[in-house]
C-alpha cells in the first residue's frame, strides 16, 4: 500500500505536466468537430501545408524564406497568416504537422499572439496532427530515434497546450514508402489513426477497385491484439488538393469568380467540376464521407487566398443542396473525418506487412534512397549513440553534468539535431547537397554541447577534472593523444544494460604497448600495421604507423578504465609480406579463402559444427541514364533504376596485401581495385566475422553512375526467401517478385526486389541460418537462391526528376568524390539459435560504447569503473530511453527485445523491479506513461475498430506482480516517468 500511496502522490505531483489549462471554452478533440450530414456524401476540406524540415534549402531557410531563388518558402509568413485568417471566421480549420518550425515560431511571439493562438487550439481549429519535431522516414530510420523525436515534438506541445495540443492522428503524407514498425509506434503512443499519401501504384490501382484504401493496420505479430493495431488510410490526391482546386500564391488554378454581373463568373462550372470530383473520389472509399487536402508544400503564405476561394466554394456547393443535391461540404481535420469513419462501425480489411517498395510507375522504384549518402546515414546513427550516451550521463551525473568544471553543456541541442535528421529528406540522402552538410553541422553542434556534459559527468562520477578529449576519426586512425602520448587512459562508458566486450583500435606509434585494466590486470594487445586505404582516406589528419588492438569489458551503463602505457618507442614493423593465406580461425568461427582467387570461400562455426560455402564479392549496378527505350527513368537520389540486372564485377580476383595472426585479432586485407577494399576480421572471444569495407571514391570519368554492392553468395537453399528488419525491431519476411496484399506484375527485377534494412538481414534454411548486421540503414535483397546482396554506396550523374534537381554525386572531402567505409557482421548459426545471437549483436552496433583520453596517469582517488545499474539487465531486457524529464524526475524506457516464438530462451516475459534498478539512484515514485510521453497510460483511450480477420492467437500478456514490478512481455515497451534521489 505504500508503494500505491507514493506512486499516487508522484502522478498527483506532475499531472500539471499533463493537465495544463486550457481556457474555459476548451472544445478541442473529437468534441469540436462540425456536424456532419447522415443522408448526404460529406466531403472534409483540410486546409494543410507540408513543411519539409530542410530538403532544396536548409531548415534556417525555409522558416526564414531566405534563398527563394531555389525555392519560394518561409514558413514563419505561413503561420503568421494562417492565425490571421482563422481569427475572421470560425469556421475555418488549419492542421499543422512539424513541431520543429512551430516550436521556433512560437518562441518569436508576443504574448497577445500566443492568446490568441491558444484560443484556436482550445476550441479546435488549429489542430496539431502528427506532432513529432518532424515527419520521419520510415526507410533508413532507427526505431529509437523515431521515438526520441516524436517524443520532443510532442512534449512541446502538451507543456504548452495540454491536452488540445495532443495529436490524435498520425500524418506520413509525403514519406517514400510505409513501415509496420512505424505503425506499431503510432498505436503504442496512442494515436487512433494513421494517414498517408505513398503507396505503390500497382497496390493502389488494386485498393481503389476493392475499396481497400482504409483498413486497419495490424502492425505487430508479437503485441496482442488491438495494442499494435492502427486505423490507417490512403489519402486520394496524394497530399494535393484535387486538380484544378489550388488556390495558393504557387498555383494557377482559375479563382472562383462569383459576380454575376461579370463575363468572367465562373461559379456553375466550378461548383459542377467539384461534385464530378467528389463522386468520383467517393467510389474508391467505403463511407459517405471523404477527404479533401486543400494545400500542399509550403503554401499558404498567403492565407487568405485559400480561404477566400474555400469560404465561396463550401457556399455555394452547399447551395444546391436545397435542390435536392446529395453534397455537404465542410472545413474539417484529419481527426474529424476519422471519427465519422470510426461511426460508422464497419468492418475494415486487415493489413499485416508493410507497404515498403514504393513505386510511382512501371520503372521508377523509390529504393536507392535506402542507400544515398551512406556517410550521412553511418552519422546520424553514430549521433544517436552519443545522444543515448548524453542522456544517460545526464542522469547519472547530477546537477553538476550540465553546469560542472567543464562550463555549461546541454543535451537539448543534440535532441533537436537528431530530431530534424530523422526528416523524410534527411537521413534519407534525398536533399541537396548543401543541406546534408547542415544536417552534418547540426549532428556536430549537438554533439559538442553534449561533450561539455558528458566531461563534467564523467568528472563528478570519477573524481577526476583531468582534461579529457574524445576522438571524433578513429574510424580512419587519427587520434592525436593516442598518436603521441607515453601514457595515457582510456574511460569505455557503455551505454547498454549489460556488461560489453568491444574491440578498440587506435592510431599508436609504437611498436609494444602494455595495456592494464582498473585491477591492474594486463590486458592481450597487439599493433597491427595500417591498411594502404586507411592512409589514403586520412591522408595528412594524423600520422600512425599503427593500430593497437585489444579488448575491453565496460559494466553496464557505466565505464572503466584502461591504462595504456609505450614499451618500444619505435615504429610498428613494417607490413609482413602476405603468404598463401588458406584461413583465419578463432575458438567459434573458422574462415577459409581461395587459393586462386583470394575471396572468401567458407564460413564455419565450430560450436556447432556446421560449414557453408560463402563466396563474397564486389559489383556495380550500371544506372540508368534515362535513354532507355522503356522508360526515361534515371536512378538518382531517391529512384535506383539500373539499365542490366547483371552487376560488373569489381575484379574477379581479391589481392591480399596483409595478413594478421595474433592473440587478439586475425585479419587478412583483400585489395579489389584503387577505390574498393576491405578487411576481413576475427576478433578472439567474438562469434561474428567482420567485413570493414572500404569504397571511393567512385570513378565516373567512363561517363557511367554506379550502385555498388557485396554480394554474399552461399550454398543456403532460401528459394527466393529473405528477411530484413523494420526500424531495428521485429522481422519481416520478404520474397522475390512477390508482395503479400497483391498479384505484383514486376517491371524493374532487380531494384523492384530491394527493400530497407536498418540493423539486419538474413537467409536461411532448416539448418542454416547466416546472418548480417550493419551499422546504418542500406538496401537490400536477394536476387539468387541462397544470395544476399547489400548496397554500399551510390554515385550518380543524373537527377531522377523528383525535386532534388542535382545529381547525387557527393564530392568528399576532398572533392574527388566520397570515401564511404562501413562494417558488416556475418554469423552462422541454426534458425533456432539465431535471435540470440544477432539481437544483442545488432543491439550493440547501434549503441556503441563511448571512448574517451585523458594524458598521463589518473590520480590516485580517481574512481576507475562505475555501473549506473545494481545488476545487468536480463538479456531479454534493454534499457531504451534514460532521459532527464525535469529537475526531480527522468523518463525511461524499457523494452522486451525479443520478438514471440523468436527464441527458446528469452521470448518469454520478463519481470524488473523499478526500484532495484539503479546503484547511485533511490526510486521514489512511478507512473507509466503512453510510448509518446505525453498521456498517462491510464487514460489512453483509442478508437476501436472491427475488421473480418480474426488474428493470431497470442499467449496471453503477463501482467505486473506488484507495483514497482514491471512485467514485458515480447515486443512490449513500457514507459515510466520516475522521481528520483541521488544517493
Amino acid at each position: 500500500m505504500a508503494a500505491l500511496y507514493i506512486s499516487f502522490l508522484f502522478q498527483l505531483l506532475f499531472c500539471l505536466v499533463f493537465s495544463l489549462p486550457t481556457g474555459r471554452n476548451s472544445i478541442c478533440g473529437y468534441k469540436s468537430c462540425p456536424a456532419t450530414k447522415p443522408s448526404m456524401l460529406n466531403v472534409h476540406l483540410v486546409p494543410h501545408t507540408h513543411d519539409d524540415v530542410g530538403w532544396l534549402k536548409t531548415v534556417d531557410q525555409y522558416y526564414h524564406g531566405d534563398r527563394n531563388n531555389i525555392q519560394h518558402a518561409g514558413v514563419q509568413y505561413i503561420l503568421d497568416s494562417v492565425i490571421d485568417q482563422l481569427q475572421k471566421d470560425p469556421a475555418r480549420r488549419f492542421i499543422y504537422v512539424e513541431t520543429a518550425f512551430f516550436y521556433r515560431w512560437w518562441r518569436q511571439q508576443s504574448q497577445n499572439t500566443r492568446r490568441i493562438v491558444t484560443q484556436l487550439v482550445n476550441e479546435g481549429r488549429l489542430e496539431f496532427i502528427n506532432g513529432g519535431w518532424c515527419m520521419s522516414d520510415e526507410a533508413t530510420t532507427h526505431y529509437s530515434a523515431v521515438i526520441d523525436q516524436m517524443t520532443l515534438g510532442l512534449r512541446f506541445l502538451n507543456d504548452t497546450f495540454g491536452e488540445c495540443g495532443r495529436p490524435r492522428v498520425a500524418w506520413h503524407i509525403d514519406p517514400f514508402g510505409h513501415a509496420r514498425e512505424h505503425a506499431s509506434i503510432f498505436a503504442q503512443m496512442g494515436y487512433d489513426g494513421f494517414f498517408f499519401g505513398r503507396l505503390d501504384y500497382q497496390d493502389k490501382a488494386r485498393r481503389m477497385k476493392t475499396k481497400e484504401m482504409e483498413m486497419l493496420w495490424r502492425a505487430s505479430e508479437s503485441l496482442t491484439p488491438p495494442l499494435a493495431d492502427l486505423f490507417t488510410g490512403v489519402l486520394p490526391n496524394g497530399y494535393n488538393p484535387p486538380e484544378g482546386f489550388c488556390w495558393d500564391q504557387s498555383c494557377n488554378d482559375a479563382p472562383i469568380r462569383d459576380d454575376p454581373d461579370l463575363e468572367d463568373y465562373n461559379v456553375d462550372e466550378i461548383v459542377q467540376r467539384f461534385l464530378n470530383v467528389s463522386y468520383n473520389q467517393a467510389a474508391f472509399y467505403k463511407t459517405n464521407h471523404i477527404i479533401m487536402t486543400m494545400g500542399s508544400d509550403f503554401q499558404y503564405e498567403n492565407a487568405n487566398l485559400w480561404y477566400k476561394n474555400m469560404d465561396k466554394l463550401i457556399k455555394y456547393v452547399n447551395a444546391l443542396q436545397a435542390k435536392g443535391s446529395k453534397v455537404n461540404v465542410l472545413y474539417s481535420t484529419p481527426s474529424c473525418y476519422l471519427q465519422e469513419l470510426n461511426l460508422a462501425n464497419l468492418t475494415w480489411p486487415l493489413k499485416t506487412d508493410d507497404f515498403f517498395p514504393y513505386a510511382d510507375d512501371a520503372h521508377d522504384f523509390w529504393t536507392g534512397y535506402f542507400t544515398s549518402r551512406p556517410a550521412l546515414k553511418l552519422y546520424e546513427r553514430l549521433s544517436n549513440s552519443r545522444l543515448q550516451t548524453c542522456n544517460q550521463l545526464e542522469v547519472l551525473g547530477g546537477p553538476k553534468s550540465t553546469s560542472g568544471p567543464f562550463g555549461e553543456g546541454d543535451s537539448d541541442t543534440m535532441k533537436r539535431a537528431m530530431g530534424v535528421a530523422q526528416h523524410h529528406d534527411a537521413v534519407s540522402g534525398t536533399e541537396k547537397q548543401h543541406v546534408a552538410y547542415d544536417y552534418a553541422r547540426r549532428l556536430a553542434t549537438g554533439w559538442a554541447h553534449c561533450e561539455v556534459l558528458v566531461r563534467n559527468s564523467l568528472a563528478v562520477l570519477s573524481g577526476s577534472e583531468s582534461p579529457r578529449v574524445f576522438c571524433e576519426n578513429l574510424n580512419i586512425s587519427v587520434c592525436p593523444l593516442t598518436e603521441s602520448s607515453q601514457k595515457f587512459s582510456m574511460n569505455v562508458y557503455n551505454p547498454l544494460g549489460r556488461t560489453v566486450s568491444w574491440p578498440v583500435r587506435l592510431p599508436v606509434n609504437g611498436s609494444l604497448y602494455s595495456v592494464t585494466d582498473t585491477k591492474g590486470k594486463t590486458v592481450d594487445s597487439q599493433v597491427v600495421p595500417l591498411s594502404k586505404s586507411t592512409q589514403q582516406m586520412r591522408r595528412n589528419r594524423g600520422y600512425a604507423k599503427g593500430e593497437l588492438v585489444f579488448q575491453v569489458e565496460a559494466p553496464p551503463l557505466g565505464y572503466t578504465t584502461y591504462i595504456i602505457s609505450i614499451l618500444k618507442d619505435e615504429p610498428p614493423a613494417s607490413s609482413p609480406k602476405p603468404t598463401a593465406t588458406r584461413s583465419i580461425q578463432n575458438k567459434f568461427l573458422k574462415v577459409t579463402f581461395d587459393d586462386t582467387t583470394g575471396l572468401l570461400s567458407s564460413l564455419t562455426n565450430l560450436e556447432t559444427n556446421q560449414t557453408i560455402r560463402l563466396t563474397q564479392n564486389f559489383y556495380w549496378y550500371n544506372a540508368s541514364s534515362g535513354n532507355n527505350k522503356e522508360s526515361r527513368q534515371p536512378s538518382g537520389a531517391y529512384i535506383f533504376r539500373p539499365n542490366s540486372s547483371d552487376p560488373f564485377v569489381i575484379n574477379k580476383t581479391a589481392e591480399i596485401q596483409i595478413v594478421t595472426v595474433s592473440s587478439t585479432v586475425q585479419e587478412v586485407t583483400q585489395w579489389f581495385s584503387p577505390w574498393v577494399s576491405q578487411v576481413v576480421r576475427l576478433y578472439e572471444g567474438h562469434r561474428e566475422l567482420e567485413l570493414e569495407w572500404t569504397v571511393g571514391p567512385v570513378p565516373i570519368a567512363d561517363g557511367l553512375g554506379k550502385e555498388v554492392i557485396t554480394r554474399l553468395d552461399t550454398d543456403i537453399e532460401s528459394s527466393d526467401y529473405f528477411y530484413t528488419d523494420s526500424n531495428g525491431r521485429e522481422v519481416l519476411e520478404r520474397r522475390k517478385d512477390y508482395r503479400p496484399t497483391w498479384d505484383l506484375k514486376q517491371t524493374e527485377p532487380i531494384a523492384g526486389n530491394y527493400y530497407p534494412i536498418n540493423s539486419r538481414a538474413y537467409i536461411k534454411d532448416d539448418k542454416h541460418q547466416l546472418t548480417v548486421v550493419t551499422d546504418r540503414s542500406q538496401g537490400v535483397s536477394s536476387i539468387y537462391n541462397g544470395s544476399l546482396e547489400i548496397m554500399l554506396h551510390r554515385r550518380l550523374l543524373y537527377d531522377d526528376f523528383r525535386g532534388v534537381g542535382e545529381p547525387l554525386s557527393e564530392p568528399g572531402e576532398f572533392f574527388d568524390g566520397l570515401v564511404a567505409r562501413g562494417r558488416l557482421l556475418l554469423t552462422l548459426t541454426p534458425p533456432n539459435m539465431a535471435a540470440d545471437v544477432h539481437r544483442p549483436l545488432a543491439q550493440g552496433m547501434v549503441l556503441q560504447p563511448l571512448l574517451s583520453f585523458q594524458d598521463g596517469t589518473p590520480l590516485a582517488n580517481t574512481k576507475l569503473e562505475f555501473s549506473g545499474l545494481q545488476d545487468a539487465l536480463p538479456p531479454a531486457v534493454h534499457l531504451l530511453t534514460l532521459s532527464q524529464w525535469d529537475k526531480d524526475s527522468v523518463l525511461i524506457r524499457l523494452e522486451h527485445q525479443y520478438q514471440a516464438k523468436e527464441s527458446k530462451t528469452h521470448s518469454q516475459p520478463i519481470t524488473v523491479n523499478l526500484q532495484k534498478l539503479f546503484s547511485t539512484l533511490e526510486v521514489l515514485g512511478a507512473s507509466e506513461m503512453s510510448l509518446g510521453a505525453n498521456q498517462w497510460k491510464e487514460d489512453m483511450n483509442r478508437l476501436q475498430w472491427n475488421t473480418a480477420k480474426a488474428s493470431k492467437p497470442l499467449p496471453l500478456s503477463a501482467k505486473d506482480p506488484s507495483p514497482w514490478e514491471v512485467t514485458l512481455n515480447p515486443m512490449e515497451i513500457r514507459t515510466f516517468l520516475l522521481q528520483l534521489r541521488q544517493l
